[in-house]
């Protein structure tokens, strides 16, 4: 396993659409036990490929709480099958657009079917926290962003921050 690099807004890449993974292999394997590690050392509580600049339909995730053991789950070419009508509000953070959190309205419960990590065709329902983290982490796959679910007012002022941000370490770097 190896620690990655997470990149964050204003990076191009996280608007890109993730490529299918065709076939469920020991490289594939690799980078989820990578994105795992990484996420773990963010730390964070799921990450999508596209967020270690792999454009790959890749998304691992870990809800277990602080002082529970590591329970951490895969989710190759994940995608939405059904959405509740009801919703639900969450607060929403993202690894790649640190140390913002806004209230998120999404479907309350969801059923997606995926591959898991040996490549099998799997279907989860959830609800509550599951159900909110995979629509976050399955839109980072379709190139949309948590804050691109708010006003535009909010959206343009938290892009406008991390643009200023970029800009300044440029420039330090420079």
């Amino acid at each position: 396993m190896a620690l990655r690099s997470i990149i964050c807004i204003p990076d191009p890449r996280l608007r890109l659409v993730s490529k299918r993974v065709e076939v469920v292999d020991d490289s594939i394997r690799t980078l989820m036990d990578d994105m795992l590690e990484t996420m773990y050392d963010a730390p964070g509580i799921g990450l999508a490929a596209i967020q270690i600049a792999e454009p790959l339909r890749v998304v691992v995730m870990d809800l277990a709480k602080k002082d529970d053991p590591p329970a951490p789950m895969f989710f190759v070419n994940p995608e939405i099958l059904w959405a509740s009508d009801d919703k639900a509000d969450y607060e929403e953070g993202c690894l790649s657009i640190p140390e913002y959190y806004e209230i998120v309205e999404r479907p309350a419960r969801v059923k997606v079917g995926y591959q898991d990590r040996m490549g099998a065709h799997q279907e989860i329902e959830a609800d509550g926290l599951l159900a909110t983290c995979l629509q976050h982490e399955i839109d980072h796959i379709n190139g949309v962003l948590f804050v691109d679910h708010l006003s535009r007012l909010k959206r343009e002022r938290v892009m406008k921050k991390f643009q200023k941000a970029a800009r300044l370490r440029e420039s330090e770097q420079a």
